[in-house]
């Protein structure tokens, strides 16, 4: 595995556990127990996945613009 595929796992997990945070989040603010600050784990944790998303997009293309495919 290289440092460009190492590199292209830890951005997958990044983002699949952020969107894990913002689910977590957003089930436990539904709840009783419940608290503004969960609402705000969720707008955090989504806008950290969508800012990784395009990190992940530009990544790619920057690579393959090198020929580091």
């Amino acid at each position: 595995m290289g440092l460009r595929s190492f590199h292209l796992v830890f951005i997958v997990a990044s983002i699949l556990l952020s969107v894990m945070m913002g689910a977590w989040g957003g089930v436990t603010y539904g709840t009783v127990r419940g608290t503004p600050w969960h609402l705000v784990t969720v707008v955090g944790a989504l806008l950290v996945a969508g800012l990784l998303s395009v990190y992940l997009v530009k990544f790619i293309q920057k690579t393959r613009e090198l020929g580091l495919d």
